[in-house]
């Protein structure tokens, strides 16, 4: 059993961290184009940026891998696979509140790491990138990775989820984590300055928290940042 519970951790944190070089550099590729000569002096920069982004796929490789041994083993957690296990109606549902839920984890625990003790400890490292880079997503200090780490590990244990939304919210939580730190804008400026998208985080709202620090803390929504007083808009740089 140990070997399997090994082994299972092993591969999800293989598994994370071929999944950050592949979205990673999927971007970075992406910004040279769209940004000729942005990352030409930042080598030594991404180099860290990817030696931290290692350390962290193996601190959140760990408990999903342990978590995914107990679904197949031990049928631990709320993950379903058939269509039918639950009303149709639901399948939008969950993955909608496991983002609402890591967004406010991630709003408090990154707001809290801002402190200058906690920030000094284990939040400096992030933003040690200067200016951040598609590599900086998952460039943390090992503590601040176990902090996002335990989220969806957790959440899989107490709120049902088809294993197909499961994978989407993994995929939004990779590209939004990507793509929030590129120093441009994707998507679409009717989209940006949108309604919609006035909840939205995207690059041109997290670039303004890496220039600033005090502000802009949240993951997916702007919803906490706005009622917390701590939205201040978006970036002019991007």
């Amino acid at each position: 059993m140990l070997d399997a519970i090994l082994f299972s951790a092993l591969a999800m944190t293989a598994i994370i961290a071929l999944r950050y070089f592949a979205s990673s550099g999927a971007f970075a590729l992406a910004t040279r184009f769209r940004r000729p000569g942005y990352h030409d002096r930042l080598g030594p920069q991404i180099r860290r940026e990817i030696s931290w982004s290692l350390v962290s796929a193996a601190i959140y490789g760990i408990p999903a891998g342990i978590v995914a041994w107990g679904w197949q083993e031990r049928g631990w957690t709320q993950i379903y696979t058939q269509w039918d296990a639950m009303p149709l109606w639901y399948l939008p549902i969950a993955p909608l509140a496991y983002l609402a839920l890591h967004d406010t984890w991630f709003y408090w625990t990154h707001r809290w790491m801002h402190r200058p003790r906690p920030f000094r400890v284990m939040h400096a490292v992030h933003h040690a990138s200067r200016p951040p880079t598609a590599w900086a997503a998952m460039s943390f200090h090992p503590w601040e990775a176990l902090t996002g780490a335990v989220v969806i590990p957790a959440l899989v244990f107490v709120i049902p989820i088809h294993i197909a939304m499961l994978g989407l919210v993994l995929a939004v939580m990779t590209i939004m984590g990507v793509t929030n730190h590129m120093g441009w804008e994707m998507f679409p400026r009717r989209l940006v300055h949108s309604r919609l998208g006035g909840w939205l985080i995207t690059a041109s709202h997290h670039q303004r928290h890496h220039e600033e620090y005090r502000c802009n803390y949240g993951l997916y929504f702007r919803f906490w940042d706005r009622l917390c007083k701590t939205d201040r808009g978006l970036s002019e740089r991007v």
